[in-house]
């Protein structure tokens, strides 16, 4: 039988090895699932949320070990990982107080007697999750989705499941149906073969573009809904009237916090000629602090990259721009896993470092002309994930919301994901929203319930 290995990405040791699924065993998953959901989906909101509050007890009680287990698997920093198991209790909680309400029956007024929106669940869905956030990614999709009376399957990335198993346990520990959540081992010929079967109702992926793609078009031969998160290659504009003493620690943050690995990254420094030789020298400052070593070492704030194939491709990215004339100020050395922080100048919007996604620690930094050129550069790209805009003029460029092709604009700030926003992409970032009220929405048949005859019903829940 087939097998995944996982290794610690900071010294390469293996951890351990899973055997995959075999079809019958992935069928047999699919099964329960479905059998589960006719069950679940006629439990009611306090059962739900009673459940969801004891699963975020259950991630806040064991932080550290499971901080420690994302910290060997994938290489995050140890504080970033205790971060993000409390970013998933977070959203498990967000859910349980309010999707009730995101999802009782609305009100239409019409020519009917009564007319109302009815929000009822879909099925068993299908997660195909990345490696980068291994907790995070997986819980914004579960706590939604199993509040709204979804099951879920979740195929996790190969060198992250030892977590991906550990989600499950601690779904089933908090006292789901083990067949509410599950962890299948399987390759990309399993879920393209788990995507055709009729019991699977839609899929969620987060990755890359080229992921995205495949996943879109294997679901759409078989009439399944998707909802797309993909790479992001997101600008970080700096105007000359903003405030460096605010914004240097954010700006180094947003690109190589876990170490660059993430969609929502910025990718690209833009900055206005009148500040860009300050901004460089202070941003060039604070990048040479950041201490690389054991990413369970408490002082370490760069850890390796999780994969050595994955350092190799942007190190490509880098020589590529390189010999375009781009000049490597700090940094740019790779060795296996280990890449160091990397500033890259004389950058042209034409390059590798500007046009694609790039994965790591590696921050080009363009000089606009003026803040018109700036903003048009920002939006030189075929992804739409986010941006961020510094200045200390933010109704200027809150009428300007339109000149940015993205899902998301952050003033002053760096893109993140927060359980209350509705979060997501256009373009080659995908489609679909997570999280928030348009996150659990996604799943969900909304039913439109027409009365002609009869007295006019007056109670605005008509959930039972």
């Amino acid at each position: 039988m087939s097998q995944v290995t996982t290794r610690n990405p900071y010294n390469h040791d293996p951890l351990e090895r899973y055997d995959l699924y075999s079809k019958a065993d992935m069928m047999t998953a699919l099964q329960q699932a479905d059998d589960c959901f006719n069950r679940w989906r006629h439990t009611d909101f306090d059962e739900r949320a009673d459940l969801m509050h004891k699963l975020a007890g259950l991630l806040k009680k064991q932080i550290e070990p499971l901080s420690e287990l994302m910290t060997r698997e994938m290489g995050k920093p140890i504080k970033e990982s205790r971060a993000e198991i409390k970013k998933c209790a977070w959203v498990c909680e967000y859910y349980a107080e309010h999707a009730e309400d995101f999802l009782k029956d609305r009100i239409i007024s019409t020519d009917a007697h009564t007319s109302f929106i009815r929000h009822e669940p879909i099925g068993a869905v299908l997660a195909v999750m990345p490696w980068n956030y291994p907790f995070w990614q997986v819980f914004r999709f579960a706590a939604p989705a199993l509040m709204a009376g979804n099951v879920g399957l979740l195929k996790h990335a190969s060198n992250v499941t030892g977590c991906a198993l550990k989600i499950a346990e601690l779904i089933h520990q908090a006292g789901f149906d083990k067949a509410c959540f599950q962890t299948l081992i399987i390759d990309h010929e399993q879920t393209t073969e788990l995507i055709k079967q009729p019991k699977l109702k839609a899929v969620t992926l987060t990755g890359s573009d080229a992921a995205g793609r495949k996943i879109a078009a294997q679901a759409g031969k078989n009439l399944k809904k998707t909802v797309l998160e993909l790479g992001g290659s997101n600008a970080f504009v700096v105007l000359a009237d903003a405030n460096l003493d605010n914004i240097i620690d954010t700006a180094v943050t947003a690109r190589f916090q876990n170490t660059g690995q993430s969609c929502i990254a910025a990718k690209r420094f833009i900055v206005e000629a009148p500040i860009y030789d300050e901004f460089l020298e202070r941003f060039q400052k604070k990048v040479e602090q950041l201490k690389y070593g054991d990413p369970l070492d408490e002082d370490t704030t760069l850890g390796p990259m999780a994969r050595a194939d994955l350092a190799e491709e942007l190190a490509d990215q880098l020589q590529r721009s390189v010999q375009q004339g781009a000049k490597i100020l700090i940094g740019g050395e790779q060795s296996k896993t280990r890449f160091e922080p990397t500033i890259v100048t004389d950058v042209t919007v034409n390059m590798p470092l500007m046009q694609e996604e790039t994965f790591g620690p590696v921050a080009p930094v363009f000089k606009a002309r003026d803040k018109e050129h700036a903003l048009n550069v920002a939006a030189a790209t075929q992804y739409g994930l986010g941006v961020t805009v510094c200045t200390r003029d933010p109704e200027t460029i809150l009428k300007q919301l339109h000149r940015f092709p993205d899902g998301a604009v952050f003033i002053n700030e760096l893109v993140k994901s927060d359980p209350r926003l509705p979060f997501g992409g256009i373009g080659i970032s995908g489609y679909g929203r997570e999280l928030s009220r348009a996150g659990i929405k996604e799943f969900i048949n909304q039913k439109t319930v027409y009365v002609k005859t009869g007295q006019r019903l007056r109670n605005d829940n008509f959930m039972v």
